[in-house]
């Protein structure tokens, strides 16, 4: 199975995203965006932008970085790469919404609420991804998603590229091993 989401369409996807988060957060009231390094560190900013644009006025941004969180960390190998995370922001008795670019397992997510909790205890946090492709392997669900694909088989990966980082806007979806 291989699929791609274009340009245009992950436009809409964070579009649809930022309606559904808006609607869900008063506009007035602080709120707290944090991105999962790395493209959920862009899709949050993007977000953000998006959100602001619609009248939020109070929005603290954070970047969070999971690896030494990771159950996974002695498979990644001997000299994991650890950038700084960057919260400078009062997350106590504040809703956070948290943000990265897949949720599949959930094992991600869960490092990055063990991270959270060694900088403070918001009010709620709520989980906004841009694609959930299922396959959970932790009770984690997202409170916002761009799009459910529900069909994505095991030995398949979900890459999202922003043009940020990757110089293009797509989500793709291919066989393991396969680089575009």
């Amino acid at each position: 199975m291989q699929m791609t989401y274009a340009q245009a369409d992950v436009a809409r996807l964070i579009r649809k995203l930022a309606g559904e988060i808006g609607a869900s957060f008063p506009k007035q009231s602080p709120l707290n965006i944090v991105g999962i390094r790395t493209r959920g560190e862009v899709l949050a900013q993007r977000l953000t932008e998006l959100l602001a644009a619609d009248g939020f006025t109070q929005i603290g941004r954070g970047v969070l970085d999971i690896t030494l969180y990771r159950d996974d960390l002695s498979e990644i190998g001997p000299r994991p790469l650890v950038r700084p995370t960057r919260l400078e922001i009062d997350i106590d008795a504040r809703p956070l919404l948290l943000v990265d670019d897949v949720l599949f397992t959930g094992r991600s997510i869960r490092a990055a609420l063990d991270a959270l909790a060694d900088y403070g205890r918001p009010s709620v946090i709520r989980l906004a991804v841009l694609v959930d492709r299922g396959g959970r392997e932790l009770p984690i669900q997202p409170d916002f998603v761009g799009v459910t694909l529900t069909d994505v088989a095991k030995d398949h990966r979900v890459n999202v590229r922003l043009s940020e980082i990757d110089k293009v806007d797509e989500i793709t979806v291919e066989q393991r091993g396969r680089h575009v």
